[in-house]
């Protein structure tokens, strides 16, 4: 006897949760545009390195969070047009992805460019260097507050299970978060570097806080690379609700499971496909409602088979 089951249990317009982060990226978007602009004019025209760092920085995010919309509009334009088997939530790792490629381009360029400025320092006006990184960092940290609002509230639904919360993350918001973060945290780098300068002269530290920044920001670009490409090569995105959903099926009387295959089809959205052997066959339902006590599983295909 063989039996299968496929079933939807949740919809696959997958991109529905993600409005309100598309919205949100846009708002930030417009915001550090502007604030790029600033930040690079006065960055030169008062010789600061970390401040001209720092909009440089800046610059690429806004084409970085231009991607991560761009991404929220490509997964909403396709979520319905049939022509990805399991919907387009991948576009979301593979954005996150290549953000965090960028996120290590930034980061080298960073480091080289301030070896450069300790071999050949420059005149830092800190009437104008100073109030426009303080400014860059209020605006940071306000973009921030307005992508993780949006990054809380997705994740509000998932709260049932913590390693469903953990692989649930939308690596294209993260990734936006993580550009937003680092460019905040070269705006506190060189305002504690100008400070430094004026008051203490140690001018070396500009450049040095450069590097140090550069460094931290690499290391999250890794970070965020690890996360994402787990999710674009379809590891098991919790070992612990496969343990779980193999542990609910072979409780159930002479029962195995042959074949257990567990994914990420988009953030907070699992697909599972489960091949049983049963010395007597159950019904499709019994075997579906033990898997979806353990996880919520968005596509879930059951095969059924008699044990000879």
């Amino acid at each position: 006897m063989s039996d299968r089951l496929s079933e939807t249990c949740h919809t696959h317009d997958m991109t529905l949760a993600q409005a309100s982060s598309e919205r949100r990226t846009w708002l930030v978007v417009a915001i550090t545009g502007v604030t790029m602009l600033v930040e690079l004019v006065a960055g030169y025209w008062s010789g600061s390195m970390a401040l001209a760092a720092d909009g440089w920085h800046m610059a690429t995010h806004v084409g970085a969070l231009t991607l991560a919309g761009l991404a929220y509009w490509y997964a909403r334009r396709l979520a319905r047009s049939g022509k990805f088997s399991f919907g387009a939530g991948k576009v979301y790792a593979l954005a996150g992805y290549t953000n965090a490629l960028l996120l290590g381009v930034v980061a080298l360029a960073m480091i080289v460019e301030s070896i450069q400025r300790l071999q050949e320092p420059l005149n830092i006006d800190f009437s104008v260097a100073l109030p426009v990184a303080v400014i860059g960092l209020v605006v940071n940290l306000a973009s921030m507050l307005v992508l993780r609002g949006g990054h809380h509230h997705d994740h509000d639904e998932h709260e049932h299970d913590h390693d469903h919360h953990e692989q649930g993350q939308d690596h294209n918001l993260k990734g936006a978060i993580a550009h937003v973060a680092a460019d905040a945290l070269t705006s506190v780098l060189a305002i504690a570097a100008l400070l430094a300068a004026q008051f203490a002269g140690w001018t070396f530290l500009d450049p040095v806080m450069g590097i140090v920044g550069g460094a931290v920001i690499l290391r999250w670009g890794l970070g965020l690379i690890k996360s994402s490409s787990r999710a674009l090569l379809d590891a098991v995105p919790s070992e612990k609700i496969a343990a779980s959903i193999r542990s609910r099926i072979e409780s159930i009387e002479e029962t195995r499971v042959h074949d257990l295959h567990l994914w990420e089809l988009a953030p907070g959205r699992l697909g599972c496909i489960v091949s049983v052997e049963a010395a007597q066959p159950r019904e499709l339902s019994v075997y579906r409602k033990a898997i979806l006590e353990a996880a919520r599983i968005d596509h879930l295909t059951v095969e059924v088979c008699a044990r000879g």
